[in-house]
């Protein structure tokens, strides 16, 4: 009976407390403080990410496939604009890596192989004709 009204207690002032980090667009509105608004093409999970570590109070709001208008709260704009900064940086990061898949790997390797057995038969060949 005890722990019941503690959970409400606590529940209840939970409900009382702004909320942070990634929230509906209502919660972010209800603040009471101005909202700027971006527009964000890619990938909204590693944006999580990095708001998350710059405690920004944002929202996503889904115009299209891969394009969201990303909410976030005036007050916040310096933190804002250190956070697209390095959100920037990881996407170009991710564009420019030129790793070449395992199995693109593999099969030049077994390209390379391919092509030197027929070179060491050969070379082998010549040394057996300057034994005679």
């Amino acid at each position: 009976m005890l722990g019941m009204v503690g959970r409400k207690i606590r529940k209840a002032y939970r409900g009382r407390q702004t909320p942070h980090g990634k929230q509906s667009v209502r919660k972010l509105m209800a603040h009471g403080t101005s909202t700027n608004s971006i527009e964000l093409s890619g990938d909204a999970k590693s944006f999580d990410r990095v708001a998350r570590k710059w405690n920004v109070d944002y929202a996503f709001y889904k115009t299209g496939p891969d394009k969201y208008l990303l909410f976030f709260k005036a007050g916040q704009a310096d933190a804002m604009t250190a956070c697209f900064s390095e959100y920037s940086r990881k996407v170009l990061s991710k564009a420019k890596s030129n790793r070449v898949p395992i199995r693109e790997q593999l099969q030049q390797a077994a390209d390379q192989l391919s092509k030197e057995k027929p070179k060491q038969k050969e070379h082998a060949k010549e040394v057996a004709h300057e034994d005679r």
